[in-house]
Formats: structure tokens, C-alpha cells, sequence
């Protein structure tokens, strides 16, 4: 991957490389149902490996990088990768677990689940993001699996962004879904490889790592804030997930 990119030699590039680790980079070449990309502040391509370029109308990367996901994807998709983009740098916040139908190249539209995460230099500024999308086809999952999946991540969004301290059942969750808590069952566990309770938890300890992060909300308030009954059972559940504590999980971010 490094040999393709020795074009991306602008100031924002550099910038992003800088920060980037070079195992975690030569690493994504070793994918073979992932795509990967980074791209600097200005949305430009940095780096992509392989199984990204296949899923472009270019041969190799050197037509990929320094390019824009306007000038490789048809409007709407690009539309939605900028906009997607946008987000991350400007919050500085995750994107995990996105749900997309990106169309192949010379091939049927196919279902990848897509996570993007900000780059910051030592000192915090963000120059950058870093994106995988994971090739579903791998796990034989039809298109009403897939959106009835995508359904239910919205709706486990919309859910902590309005009333986090209400519990979400499974009844609820599989009407999100639009299906039966069998299907409901079913489906997460072959899109996701967990059970909805633990998709749901995961959601939520999702949420409170970016305030943990990017915020001083206090602790007990982001228990609050992410549909946990105190902050003791907070600290329990974030620490069993994560390794850490909430307060050590905070230091930690502050110092990155």
C-alpha cells in the first residue's frame, strides 16, 4: 500500500500519514473482504487498499489517491460518503456500524457494514479519518434481513438520541425491525454476530465512549444519557466491555 502512495505528497495528506500507524496500514492489505480507506481533512483519498479499488472504476490505486469519492462513486453514493464524512470531522465523533448498499462495479449492489473513525495528531487536532466496510455476502444474509437490520440501528439511534432511560424490549426491537422476535433473533445474529440485547448494549457503550471523549459531561450524567440505570452499573457494564474503567477510559482519551 505504501508504494501506491508516494503520490500523496499534499500538506493534508502528510499530515494524516504522520498519525497513521504503519502496522495497522500495511495490515489492511491482508483483507480480502474489507474495504479500506483513509482520507484527509479535506476528503481526499490517502489510502486505500485493493478490495477498496475493486469496487471503483479504477485499475489501481494511484487513480484512487488524491481523488474524491465524487469523482469514483455515481452521485448519490458519493453524496452520502461526504455527508457521512462531514460528520466525523466536524464532531470528531465515530461512525460505527453504518449499514450500506454500495453498488459493484460491473456487479449487483451489495450490503457492507461501514465504520469510520476520526485520526488526531498528539495534540488532538483531527487531520483525517480512517473508514473499513466489511463485505456482508460472507454471511448469506438476504436484502429484507438487511434492511429490516438497517431499521433497527436507526431506530436504536433515534431511541438514545430522545429517551435513553426507556427500556427497549425485544418486542420493541423486532417492531423496529418490522419482524418477529424470532426473525428479530435470527437476523442480528447473522448480520452482527450478537444477540439484539448485546446489539442494544453495545449501542449504548458506543455512545457513552464518545462523551467520555469529547465531553466533560460527568459520569453519572452520561450514565444517564445512555439509558444505564446508575452510574455503579455504568462503571460495571463499560468496564466488562471495554477493559476500563468510564474515569480511566476518559484519561486515557484526554492524553491521545
Amino acid at each position: 500500500m505504501a508504494r501506491e502512495s508516494d503520490n500523496a505528497t499534499w500538506p493534508e495528506a502528510e499530515a494524516l500519514l504522520a498519525a497513521l500507524s504503519p502496522a495497522m496500514v500495511a495490515l489492511m492489505d491482508e483483507l480480502s473482504a474489507v474495504m479500506f480507506c483513509a482520507k484527509d481533512a479535506t476528503g481526499r483519498y490517502v489510502l486505500v487498499n485493493e478490495v477498496f479499488v475493486r469496487r471503483t472504476h479504477e485499475r489501481s490505486r494511484r487513480g484512487v489517491v488524491g481523488r474524491r469519492a465524487r469523482d469514483l462513486f455515481v452521485p448519490d453514493l458519493a453524496e452520502r460518503y461526504e455527508a457521512q464524512d462531514a460528520e466525523v470531522l466536524r464532531t470528531g465523533r465515530p461512525l460505527r456500524g453504518e449499514l450500506e448498499l454500495i453498488r459493484r462495479s460491473g456487479g449487483a449492489p451489495g450490503w457492507f457494514l461501514t465504520s469510520k473513525l476520526p485520526v488526531r495528531t498528539p495534540g488532538g487536532a483531527v487531520v483525517g479519518l480512517v473508514s473499513v466496510s466489511q463485505d456482508l455476502r460472507s454471511q448469506d444474509a438476504d436484502d429484507a434481513t438487511m434492511d429490516a437490520m438497517s431499521r433497527l440501528v436507526a431506530g436504536v439511534q433515534a431511541h438514545l438520541d430522545t429517551t435513553p432511560s426507556a427500556p427497549l424490549t425485544v418486542a420493541d426491537l423486532a417492531a423496529l425491525a418490522g419482524c418477529s422476535p424470532d426473525a428479530l433473533e435470527r437476523r442480528v445474529r447473522r448480520v452482527f454476530g450478537l444477540s439484539p440485547r448485546q446489539l442494544v448494549l453495545r449501542s449504548r457503550v458506543d455512545r457513552a465512549a464518545h462523551l467520555l471523549a469529547e465531553t466533560t459531561t460527568p459520569l453519572a450524567e452520561v450514565a444517564a444519557a445512555t439509558g444505564f440505570y446508575d452510574q455503579p452499573s455504568f462503571t460495571r457494564q463499560f468496564a466488562r466491555l471495554t477493559g476500563e474503567t468510564p474515569s480511566s477510559f476518559r484519561r486515557r482519551a484526554r492524553r491521545a
